[in-house]
């Protein structure tokens, strides 16, 4: 039984198995969820189980790279609408864990290079650590970030499970509030059937009118002397047409102003239209625009709307086709069947996980992460973690790169990013579990209390200045902590809490942030000692 449990491979099902079992027992309606493994982990760690230490290397790359592609097409809009009370946030955060190591270093008269390690460790950080290490000439600062590491896992997943409820927050709320803010960005869209009234619109084309371009609107069909056509570029409009016209509340009043009157009754149906919904997934179109392909001209079909990650887009010339996107087309039977073929619609395609855009994504984000950049007298890289983080956010926005897609399906990166995870917690908890008792016997309470501290006291800060001053919504919020405290087992917890992007987006916008603060500040703080 012994040799059995020896081999790491063992070990590591054995711990995600018992892990998911306890995650799953909930107390007063309280449970860990998928952090429930660490735990695990660092039990069985206790007791001489190990999981090799390159499953959670692998863990850890799988894991971030897929958050990175997940938060990747909402990252630059996110920064650009919300990066100033994100980064303020997280800055607050991290000066409080600074302020919290400096006073709690002189009050227990700890020693700066095991003190600096302690801080790496109560926010995880491996690249601050490494910086710690070079700055004090010292190793002493690698058995500070052994103690407080763990102490550092652990004090996050319980903050970010109790802090919803230690503020009153709701977060199945919160998600909803997050989709309508999405939905009030993009607007839900809805057709009318207008009457061409302005003489000015009289005899011309479609094309020619620009009224789409004017109210940003989309026009599917068009009623004359009673026949319905669909609405092509080349078609003429003369006073007393009917034409069908889709777009936000907004864009549809001023398309008013431009033709005319809602009219009141419903266009006849006819046999020569049909609608469907058309799934892109031919690589030969992703990234390229829509006036490139001009399905309106070539095929006499529209694209109506564009559904991307939940949400309905009103499409224009310079939309950009995006593999996994549905969009709503109509037209005549021939047309719509020729340009199905022009977009793909296999959802085999979308269904199919390939490996390569993975692996060539995660060796990118390991190369980016090598990369030294100069800071004054001294220079910084991102690391495993932070290379690969930003290689899935920028590969993501990029989309395609000759034959390659930087893309998946919803399904297969979340499966994906809970095994990446599993795979971590498991390697890092029995790594940490091994040293865990000895540590605290021969370093004192001293180092653990200031860990636990160093641990909590930021995301306390964080949530009440994100949530008081800022007015965050508080998945993001929770996104943003996680993303300053670098902890990826936080964010695991907070994904398990919810669907949405909210999280995820938060965390990678952050990110970067506060692994530059902490490699800095891991430079900084010995010489305050």
């Amino acid at each position: 039984m012994n040799e059995l449990l020896s081999h790491g491979y063992i070990a590591l099902f054995i711990i995600i198995a018992f892990g998911m079992i306890i995650g799953r027992i909930k107390i007063f309606g309280f449970s860990f969820d998928i952090s429930a493994v660490i735990f695990v982990a660092l039990l069985l760690g206790h007791f001489g189980m190990i999981v090799p230490e390159d499953f959670m290397k692998f863990g850890l790359l799988l894991f971030i790279f897929t958050i990175g592609i997940q938060a990747g097409p909402g990252f630059f809009e996110a920064f650009r609408k919300y990066g100033r009370s994100l980064i303020l946030t997280t800055l607050l955060s991290l000066i409080s864990a600074a302020g919290v190591f400096i006073a709690l270093s002189k009050f227990f008269g700890l020693k700066p290079d095991i003190a600096i390690g302690v801080f790496n460790g109560a926010l995880t950080s491996t690249p601050g650590l490494a910086a710690a290490i070079e700055s004090t000439g010292s190793p002493q600062a690698a058995v500070g970030y052994g103690i407080a590491y763990s102490f550092g896992v652990i004090g996050v997943i319980i903050s970010i499970n109790i802090i919803p409820a230690l503020f009153k927050v709701n977060l199945k709320n919160e998600e909803e509030n997050y989709k309508k803010s999405l939905r009030e960005d993009n607007p839900e869209l809805q057709g009318v059937n207008l009457s061409v009234e302005n003489p000015n619109m009289n005899n011309k084309s479609i094309a020619e009118s620009r009224i789409a371009e004017m109210a940003n609107v989309v026009l599917s069909k068009i009623m004359h002397k009673g026949k319905v056509r669909p609405a092509s570029g080349k078609e003429k409009l003369y006073n007393g047409d009917v034409i069908r016209v889709i777009g936000s509340k907004e864009a549809i009043e001023q398309a008013k102003i431009l033709v005319g009157n809602e009219y009141p009754d419903e266009m006849p149906r006819s046999k020569e239209i049909v609608t469907e919904w058309v799934l892109v997934t031919n690589k030969d179109i992703v990234n390229k625009k829509y006036s490139e392909i001009n399905l309106n001209r070539n095929y006499n079909t529209t694209v109506l709307k564009i559904k991307r990650s939940g949400i309905e887009i009103i499409p224009n010339a310079s939309s950009i086709f995006r593999f996994g996107d549905r969009l709503q087309i109509t037209g005549g039977k021939n047309g719509v069947m020729a340009a199905k073929k022009i977009l793909g619609n296999d959802t085999k395609k979308l269904s199919h996980t390939d490996f390569l855009p993975i692996a060539l994504g995660i060796l990118i984000g390991i190369v980016l992460g090598k990369i030294n950049i100069p800071i004054g007298s001294f220079s910084i890289n991102l690391g495993m973690t932070g290379g690969t983080l930003a290689a899935g956010i920028l590969l993501s926005r990029l989309g395609k790169t000759g034959p390659v897609i930087w893309s998946m399906s919803g399904s297969a990166n979340q499966l994906l990013r809970e095994l990446g995870l599993l795979l971590f917690m498991a390697s890092v908890g029995t790594q940490a579990g091994a040293h865990f008792v000895e540590a605290i016997r021969s370093n004192g309470i001293e180092l653990i209390i200031s860990s636990i501290i160093i641990a909590t006291v930021p995301v306390i800060i964080g949530a009440a200045v994100g949530k008081y001053i800022f007015k965050m919504n508080f998945l993001s919020l929770l996104g943003v902590i996680t993303g300053a405290m670098t902890s990826t087992p936080g964010l695991a917890v907070v994904n398990s809490k919810s669907e949405c992007n909210a999280a995820p987006i938060a965390y990678a916008t952050v990110y970067p942030v506060a692994l530059v603060f902490v490699i800095i500040a891991s430079q900084i703080l010995p010489k305050l000692l």
